[in-house]
């Protein structure tokens, strides 16, 4: 399998929403967010209140990015009396922060206007992404890495017969 053809983690923060309306009413309260990357697994933002107009929230998540995920979907919805309401989604195409002239492990910073169900505009939706290095460790466990990794095999503990001790 290459590079390429193995799936991805993104560490994607959820950072804030502003101007969040329906049918041109303001939301204020019980507004948060579910990140979805074309799977049934979500990532969901605690509720939140506006200040100012701008919803924060700064959650971070892991995003398992599979090899034939073409976009992620930021769903901002609200919490009413009667239950959850929907306020309009955003989906971004994976190529617009992978592939491109940016190193996919930089932090980019990125702004997406939501529209409802009717495609009307309704808010927009504040986020950072980056691509997670993963290191395979000699017991097979993953850790996340941070930075550029250089590894140079050698021969550990080698005995006589040439085989490892």
């Amino acid at each position: 399998m290459e590079a390429r053809d193995k799936p991805k983690t993104l560490e994607l923060t959820v950072l804030s929403a502003q101007d969040i309306h329906v049918n041109g009413e303001p939301v204020t309260t019980n507004v948060f967010v579910v990140v979805r990357a074309e799977s049934a697994t979500s990532h969901t933002t605690p509720l939140s209140t506006a200040v100012n107009g701008v919803h924060s929230w700064n959650e971070k998540f892991r995003v398992e990015l599979s090899t034939y995920a073409r976009s992620v979907s930021f769903e901002v919805k609200y919490q009413t009396a009667s239950g959850v309401r929907d306020i309009g989604v955003a989906r971004i195409a994976v190529s617009d922060f992978l592939g491109g002239s940016v190193p996919e492990t930089s932090l980019q910073v990125l702004s997406y206007g939501l529209r409802d169900w009717n495609g009307l505009r309704c808010g927009v939706v504040n986020f950072s992404v980056r691509v997670v290095l993963e290191e395979e460790t000699e017991s097979g466990e993953h850790v996340v890495a941070d930075g550029v990794v250089t590894g140079i095999p050698c021969w550990w503990n080698r005995g006589s017969d040439g085989g490892s001790v």
